[in-house]
């Protein structure tokens, strides 16, 4: 397929054309990928109304771009010089196949300007045509309340993070064929319930909006603890949560919550450095040396909850924020200000009445009220269904146990969250302190 001419956005920099060599070119192709992959394929989604063939379009023009960049230059203009490309790509298998209608159509909303795809080709000007909303529309397409969270997560790595399959299926421990029909399935599920590629209507937006909140959320919360296999974290998937959160931030930045989101995942990221020993354990927070936390994240962080937390009722990622910002800004582990935490858990119970939410807050209460206090409030969360088979209820009431000398209990209590626990590195962790309090008995 033809890609789109160096000249639509003027002749490359000779300087650049002289140290463009296989590594610059596949250095500036893969930061293409990750800067504008959302963008090129939404722009594209706009001409074929079909996802699949707009994915293989994009992938064309990234394969494309590894050829003609080494020949030409790397355009000033990436993202153009692909979104055009992608497009030619697009209008080209238009041509070739008039049985658009018939296939995984997205019922794109008519626009007034909007042309046929035919008429789209003969357009003025060499600038390809592309609504800024259109990534934000492809966020709210793949976080559709309709699909299921573990569906919305793969769709959301696939199509808006560029992610291919194989590497998705790896993340989360299932083969790529199985990973591959989950995404088919999706897909499938967009056309079955009518879901349409545009923008939600107001009344719409709260629901549409904290689903897709919730998916980035959920995906970070993967990559900060990954739920099994041998590693504790997976900093390319929270990696991938937090340029979400960041494009969501870009879009929609007069709304509270997507900066408590993204404050909320600054705050935790910038701990990654620390959150794990030498040997790939988890590290205590008392244990890390805050030295090497991200500094300028933190800060990043602190201005984010502040405008999220201003203007009215703070809602559930801007109270999680709060909190996590003020962990990370604590010059020493003594120094952190558990009572405010206390508060803020509080709060967060108020407009999110989870019991994880109140497991967390039992954790500060140990800190501000003393183990024992804290204790009462776990034995009472054990009766809640929902938190049936969560591995932390364990190992929060092994570790105040321990605290209070009951090691005997503890070691009960270590040895149900081992059980519980899919992840190498947990088990790991949670049988060191097993052996802790095990050594007395």
């Amino acid at each position: 397929m033809t890609a789109g001419p160096d000249d639509a956005y003027g002749a490359p920099d000779p300087a650049r054309i002289r140290v463009a060599g296989k590594d610059a070119v596949q250095v500036a192709v893969e930061d293409a990928h990750r800067r504008e992959w959302a963008t090129v394929l939404a722009a594209t989604v706009r001409v074929t109304r079909d996802l699949d063939l707009a994915e293989e379009c994009v992938q064309d023009a990234y394969a494309a771009a590894l050829v003609d960049w080494a020949r030409g230059g790397v355009p000033d203009r990436p993202g153009a010089w692909l979104t055009t490309a992608a497009r030619h790509n697009a209008l080209d298998a238009l041509r070739r196949a008039r049985t658009l209608r018939s296939k995984l159509h997205l019922l794109v909303e008519p626009e007034p300007e909007a042309a046929e795809p035919e008429a789209a080709e003969s357009e003025a000007g060499p600038e390809p045509r592309s609504l800024p909303d259109d990534r934000l529309r492809l966020v709210f397409l793949c976080c559709h309340p309709a699909l299921t969270p573990g569906a919305q997560i793969a769709l959301t790595l696939r199509l808006v993070c560029g992610v291919p399959t194989p590497d998705i299926a790896t993340a989360f421990l299932v083969s790529e064929p199985t990973m591959a029909a989950r995404i088919t399935r999706a897909k499938k599920k967009i056309v079955a319930a009518r879901i349409p590629f545009r923008m939600p209507t107001p009344a719409e937006l709260p629901d549409r909006l904290d689903s897709a909140l919730a998916t980035i959320h959920l995906l970070f919360t993967t990559g900060h603890i990954a739920p099994a296999g041998t590693a504790l974290t997976r900093d390319d998937i929270a990696g991938h949560a937090l340029d979400l959160a960041r494009m969501l931030h870009e879009l929609l930045p007069d709304e509270r919550e997507v900066r408590g989101l993204l404050a909320l995942l600054l705050a935790n990221h910038a701990r990654r450095a620390t959150r794990t020993t030498e040997d790939g354990r988890p590290s205590r927070l008392e244990e890390q040396d805050r030295t090497a936390w991200d500094q300028e994240a933190i800060a990043e962080a602190h201005e984010l909850v502040i405008g999220a937390l201003r203007g009215g009722a703070p809602g559930r990622y801007g109270l999680q924020a709060a909190i996590a910002a003020l962990h990370a800004s604590a010059p020493t582990y003594a120094a952190t200000d558990w009572e405010q935490i206390l508060v803020l858990y509080d709060a967060l119970l108020t407009v999110w009445s989870s019991p994880v939410v109140a497991l967390n807050r039992a954790v500060v209460v140990a800190m501000v009220d003393g183990p024992a206090t804290a204790l009462a409030e776990v034995e009472a969360l054990e009766q809640d269904q929902r938190l049936a088979g969560y591995r932390y209820l364990p190992a929060v009431k092994a570790d105040l146990l321990r605290r209070l000398g009951r090691t005997g209990d503890a070691a009960v209590a270590y040895e149900r969250a081992i059980a519980l626990s899919d992840n190498d590195a947990e088990r790991a962790f949670l049988r060191d302190r097993l052996a802790e309090v095990d050594r007395p008995r």
